[in-house]
């Protein structure tokens, strides 16, 4: 009685109370649909994409502009509540930057030649709008060191528009400056929220006592370098700088893990699947460097990156913040987290590290992989919609 005076305004329906509901069941029934879709095409040649744009680049762009992008809002319209104490987007508003997201996703399996010019559209006014639903806040409690966060977004959408400036040739490396930088500004805001919340987590999540070591050179020189190595690899195409630079962001992101490392988390999982995670991007590094050398894909870096650091990461993040937000204890998740993240897990190792030993099968083994996907994105719809779209447990309001 006394909640129901307290929070008389809480629907029994709560998909659109706060960002992280909708975003997160979106990016997880897309992700879902969008690797079915590049199944059917890569494995049985069944195209049910009609814009004018290949399989290869619909996925890639897809992966990175929708899935990942709907993660990021997710996490964001819920975050920057906690850093100002100003309401994030609910109702409505929320259900129309939704809508706007999902109409760039659609359209491309309409048969119109209006299609990619619709869904540049659509995605340029989600990411304007997801710019002005974070910076308001942000603005008006003055929390000017968050604007990063801002420049950040700011950039994906216009590598955005690079990717659609090229597939309507305007411009002849649009495309994969577009794909690349968008796929690079993920990892860069992945490794700056790492930093900042997994130290935290971990000294929080584990029995033992235990503090992560942070170390500001590391902070400070990981960054610049990382965006020196974006400039030579995407722009200036240089490969011997992008080896050294490759060699030398592995060696200090793993002095980073080196420094959380601690068994404790080992026994949970919402820690070890973030920490897991952040070691598929220094594979990425290390197979990005070693690829000049040696016969190795450059492809099998961009999925340690993809598949195994963004993939395992955005999932353990989605199931956290569906957890803790909805008033549930993040550290008894449900049993299903620790199948999803090991799906993930596998097949990172079927699309990444399989092919290193038996390229003569590695169609099969990127079949394999996005079999694996679907399963740990079927586990995580059948576990957390649920969770998403009904009130928080407490009664409160979010």
């Amino acid at each position: 009685m006394h909640l129901a005076k307290e929070f008389p305004s809480v629907p029994a329906f709560a998909l659109f109370e706060l960002g992280f509901r909708p975003f997160f069941v979106a990016a997880g029934m897309f992700s879902a649909l969008a690797i079915g879709v590049w199944m059917f095409d890569y494995a049985f040649a069944v195209h049910w994409i009609h814009a004018d744009v290949s399989g290869v680049q619909w996925h890639a762009h897809e992966m990175i502009f929708g899935y990942s992008m709907a993660v990021i809002a997710g996490f964001l319209l819920t975050a920057v509540g906690n850093w100002t104490g100003v309401s994030g987007l609910r109702g409505k508003p929320l259900a129309t930057l939704l809508v706007v997201w999902l109409v760039a996703r659609m359209t491309y399996f309409l048969p119109s030649s209006v299609a990619l010019v619709v869904s540049a559209m659509a995605d340029a006014v989600f990411t304007a709008g997801l710019i002005l639903a974070v910076g308001r806040p942000v603005v008006q409690v003055k929390q000017w060191n968050q604007l990063w966060i801002l420049a950040l977004l700011l950039a994906l959408l216009i590598s955005n528009l690079l990717f659609h400036a090229g597939l309507q040739g305007y411009l002849t490396e649009g495309v994969r400056w577009g794909l690349y930088l968008g796929l690079y500004l993920i990892m860069a805001l992945i490794f700056a929220m790492t930093r900042r919340v997994l130290p935290f987590f971990i000294e929080r999540g584990v029995s033992e006592t235990f503090q992560p070591r942070t170390r500001r050179w590391i902070d400070i020189g990981s960054m610049v370098l990382f965006f020196v190595w974006i400039a030579m690899d995407v722009f200036v195409q240089q490969e011997e700088w992008v080896t050294l630079l490759s060699a030398a962001l592995f060696v200090l992101h793993a002095v980073r893990m080196y420094d959380w490392f601690t068994p404790g988390m080992l026994r949970a999982p919402l820690l070890w699947s973030l920490f897991v995670g952040y070691g598929f991007l220094l594979i990425g590094f290390l197979l990005k460097g070693l690829s000049v050398w040696f016969d190795i894909s450059p492809t099998l870096a961009l999925h340690a990156f993809s598949f195994g650091g963004i993939g395992l990461i955005t999932l353990s993040m989605m199931s956290r913040v569906s957890l803790g937000h909805t008033g549930r204890k993040v550290h008894d998740p449900p049993k299903s987290v620790v199948f999803m993240f090991t799906m993930i897990l596998l097949g990172t190792l079927a699309r990444v590290i399989i092919p290193i030993v038996d390229v003569s099968h590695y169609a099969i083994w990127i079949v394999v992989s996005q079999a694996l996907w679907l399963l740990a994105f079927g586990s995580f719809l059948t576990t957390f919609v649920p969770i998403l779209s009904k009130p928080r447990v407490d009664g409160r309001r979010g």
